[in-house]
């Protein structure tokens, strides 16, 4: 796991080594053990230089990046890991290449070589990176499938920059263009920024999945991989699955099983001290229990609440599988203390509280371990939210008449008290129309009619709201709503978490719910395996009824929330007004400050919750003081 940035166009005034080791400076929290650059130049005059951070993960000591082939004329900077290398190798060996490292990064060195920018389709793993191919003339740039590892870029009239972090590319004046108050109006929608948008004007994200080629001064992308869910289950597979037995329950959840063990015991080879996060749910504690398969003792870590948490379940995991176990606490002071360093090391607003308590919890365990496998991805490819149950509802709900919804149901929903949480977010999603702001409205912040009674912004002209990739219209319900947390929810938002809060505290964390060929054996089956009745992650919960404790699988989901709610209306209370009501906030000029004022006092009078909304404008705010510069 690594950081890499690099820059290719023509020559100009100070772009140097000096230039891209103060990119790579700023993300020394992702490679702490090594630093490297590639000064090249193309046919045409231009400049190429490639660099990398290193976190050593596979061949400790052997390895440094930027790896040169200079016969070959090849250069590449890499941050991830290839989970199958070594089969790869192999098979690469038998085409007559040599090789003088057991080294993932030599592996794809001579795969890109090979089979050339079709290499992406042979890799199994999470990975993002950037290589100079001096034969062809060109860079070419790929990301992983879920894009579990980040790539950012900038294109212009002085050339090509990219870099794994934002603020590496902040470095370069043509990058510092401002805000762009576009992406403003949709973080008030989603939360989070949806790609290929961030919220600097001229910096974008390559889309997960996608590779792209620099070359005679221009970008060409395109997308290698998309989720299978994306399509709808033919009728003829669905017959011949019948048929074959492959369907019935006493099949599948076997399989599911050993697909999910090979997952795990693929993604936990490493040549440095691992372990796993451990809340303990179904979904980390199904990784932990296979991780025991493998390992004589798994190091496990787990995060909770002064005010009350899931450690109890956690550490009753530990015990059953008797891991090595760690408890970490956070208090309100934890979030104020951290929170704008994290906002920093993130580029963007911290769209999650709990993104604060998994940097603490990456913390402590980069103390005993470099790398960690976690749980993060199951919800979103198998079925595991609320709203993957509510959805189907939908079109049903919506055939009530619309003076009903609004005027009885909605007001008499919206005067339920808090503990009534989940079937308030549920009547309201439902009674949305349009499905593409539905499936924005479950976890996001404000609908359309909301933002534009809140902000004084303009609407976004380039975003409707609809997710980057639709799936096919004779999609069921609960699929196409899963391409949507898969394409969107998933990669802007947990995944860019994940990477930051665990790259601050310069460790790895691994998903193997995310691997690609156990999410093609998932999406091949029909939706009762995922969701049946009002039961989510139905063939999870069957699988781990063999390893797992009755307790476990038995008590209700509750996932990983931080009490943010309650906390803003006592020890937070006044941090929260200085940063929205105060002369000192730069976003109140967004707003229209009686309704944000409304809002606030609401929340903290407690006649509403608002915890969603008052966390991302925030979050917001201590982002823009960070960057009014920009």
């Amino acid at each position: 796991m690594c950081g890499i940035a690099g820059w290719i166009g023509p020559p100009v005034a100070h772009r140097d080594q000096h230039t891209l080791r103060q990119m790579l400076d700023t993300m020394a929290h992702r490679g702490p053990d090594g630093e490297g650059v590639y000064v090249g130049a193309a046919a045409n005059g231009e400049q190429v230089l490639l660099g990398h951070r290193r976190l050593a993960i596979i061949d400790p000591v052997g390895s440094p990046q930027p790896m040169v082939d200079p016969a070959a004329g090849l250069a590449l900077t890499f941050n991830g890991e290839i989970y199958n290398f070594r089969a790869l190798r192999a098979e690469l060996v038998a085409q007559g290449y040599v090789f003088h490292r057991d080294s993932d990064t030599e592996v794809l060195l001579r795969a890109y070589q090979h089979w050339g920018s079709e290499v992406v389709h042979h890799l199994r793993g999470m990975f993002a990176f950037a290589l100079w191919d001096g034969p062809r003339q060109r860079l070419f740039l790929a990301r992983d499938r879920f894009g579990e590892k980040p790539l950012f870029f900038h294109e212009g009239p002085q050339g090509f920059a990219f870099a794994s972090e934002i603020k590496a590319l902040l470095c370069l004046s043509e990058c510092r263009q401002g805000i762009d108050l576009e992406a403003v109006w949709d973080y008030l929608a989603w939360r989070y920024i949806p790609a290929p948008g961030t919220l600097f004007a001229g910096i974008r994200k390559l889309m997960p999945g996608s590779a792209a080629v620099w070359e005679g001064g221009r970008l060409h992308q395109w997308r290698y991989w998309v989720p299978p869910d994306q399509h709808a289950l033919s009728d003829s597979a669905a017959e011949a699955g019948w048929e074959r037995g492959d369907w019935q329950d006493e099949n599948v959840v076997p399989d599911f099983l050993s697909r999910l063990e090979n997952a795990v015991h693929a993604q936990m080879v490493s040549d440095v001290p691992f372990g796993a996060f451990l809340s303990g749910g179904i979904d980390s504690s199904m990784i932990v229990a296979l991780m025991t398969r493998h390992c004589p003792q798994v190091k496990t870590f787990s995060v909770g609440f002064s005010s009350g948490s899931e450690l109890p379940y956690a550490a009753q995991v530990a015990q059953h599988f008797g891991t090595s176990h760690r408890e970490i606490i956070v208090s309100p002071r934890d979030v104020i203390d951290d929170l704008p360093r994290l906002i920093a090391y993130r580029d963007a607003p911290v769209s999650e509280p709990s993104d604060v308590a998994i940097h603490r919890m990456a913390r402590e365990a980069s103390r005993e371990v470099k790398m960690v496998l976690t749980g993060e991805g199951s919800d979103e490819v198998l079925g595991g939210y609320p709203k993957h149950v509510f959805e189907r509802f939908a079109r049903g709900f919506q055939l009530v008449p619309a003076c009903l919804r609004q005027n009885l149901i909605l007001p008499l929903v919206r005067a339920l008290p808090y503990g009534f949480r989940r079937a308030k977010t549920a009547v309201r999603n439902l009674a949305i129309d349009d499905w593409r702001e539905r499936y924005v409205g479950w976890f996001g912040a404000l609908g359309g009619a909301e933002r534009q009674r809140l902000t004084l912004l303009p609407a976004a002209a380039s975003h409707d709201g609809s997710p980057p990739f639709d799936g096919e219209t004779g999609a069921s319900t609960l699929r196409r709503i899963l391409y949507f947390d898969q394409t969107s929810w998933l990669p802007d938002n947990l995944l860019e978490r994940g990477d930051r809060m665990t790259m601050a505290a310069s460790i790895e964390s691994r998903l193997p719910f995310l691997d690609h060929e156990l999410v093609g054996f998932v999406s091949s089956l029909p939706d009762h395996f995922r969701v049946r009745g009002l039961r989510t992650k139905w063939v999870l919960r069957q699988a781990g009824r063999q390893i797992l404790p009755e307790t476990i699988l038995k008590r209700r989901k509750v996932g990983f929330r931080v009490p943010v709610n309650e906390w803003f209306r006592g020890e937070m209370r006044d941090f929260l007004r200085d940063h929205l009501c105060s002369a000192a906030s730069q976003t109140r000029a967004y707003y229209n400050p009686q309704v944000l004022d409304g809002l606030v006092d609401e929340h903290l009078q407690g006649r509403q919750n608002h915890e969603k909304l008052l966390w991302a404008l925030l979050n917001l705010e201590i982002w823009q003081r960070q960057h009014s510069h920009a």
